[in-house]
């Protein structure tokens, strides 16, 4: 593998189409404002880079990126590339991995709009997120001690498992599909709606109108806070552990909470089982 370090890159496409490479303590920066650096290279690893210039790795694979920084003006950094290794790294351009397979990141610090659209089979660990449309249509995730903050996030994804992770985010895990969550929180309006054979186990949810309009939806010993309106039109077996403010119009299905303030049916379709004060 050859070694390249200390050097800084501005041209269109530097170094285009490299293959076992080593890059260390490089800099993507200058007047040339040159795209594309590394583009169809593979085999490539990058320690303790910094990245200030548009689509460094697109059609790449065997890409190993460790301790290293993407900024704000480095956007779409990561597209239709795969087996890839993230690191100790800052991800702060906007669409910073789409259409993208066989991704691991630890110990990121992601702050990206759009990030991660169309990936399959992710793997992400102990990392920080704030982004919008995170993760949209992508599917094969396992994530494990993330924290997250924005919109929109993990819409239509599909056979994926989060566990020890906390979500604060809006409209989360609409049209979700073959989902696990353990052991998490997850606050935001409007949770799940849509969704099909996703379940919440040892989870803490928090936040209005949580969970309608679902199929095959499970909730495992859940708490539930600040939870109004839940689960009208769902398909649902729940568990709660704690007093949930109101139910509205459950579909099918049996509903175990120690208290609710209000059941609400509208009309006989809604047949969901409302089991209150049971153990």
């Amino acid at each position: 593998m050859d070694v390249i370090a200390n050097k800084t890159f501005d041209m269109e496409r530097a170094l285009y189409e490299s293959h076992d490479i080593l890059l260390k303590n490089c800099s993507f920066d200058g007047p040339a404002d040159g795209e594309s650096a590394l583009k169809e290279s593979r085999n490539v690893q990058v320690e303790q880079c910094f990245f200030h210039l548009r689509y460094p790795f697109w059609h790449d694979s065997g890409l190993k990126i460790s301790d290293s920084e993407m900024t704000e003006l480095c956007r779409a950094a990561l597209w239709y590339s795969e087996d890839i290794e993230i690191i100790g790294t800052k991800l702060h351009g906007i669409k910073a991995l789409r259409e993208c397979s066989r991704v691991k990141l630890c110990g990121c610090d992601i702050l990206s709009p759009e990030f991660g659209w169309s990936v399959h089979e992710m793997e992400m660990k102990d990392s920080t997120v704030q982004s919008e449309y995170f993760m949209m249509r992508s599917d094969a995730l396992r994530f494990t001690g993330v924290q997250m903050k924005g919109k929109y996030s993990f819409q239509y994804i599909e056979d994926s498992v989060f566990e020890n992770c906390v979500f604060d985010t809006k409209d989360a895990f609409w049209h979700a599909k073959n989902v696990t969550v353990r052991n998490s929180v997850v606050k935001g309006e409007y949770l799940a709606w849509y969704c099909e054979n996703v379940t919440f186990e040892n989870c803490k949810i928090i936040g209005t109108q949580p969970l309608c309009y679902c199929k095959n939806l499970k909730l495992v010993d859940c708490e539930m806070l600040d939870a109004d309106l839940c689960f009208e039109k769902s398909e649902v077996e729940a568990t709660i552990t704690s007093p949930v403010v109101s139910i509205k119009n459950p579909l099918s299905g049996h509903i175990y909470v120690p208290e609710v303030g209000e059941v609400i049916r509208e009309d006989a379709r809604f047949q969901g089982n409302v089991i209150v004060g049971r153990d």
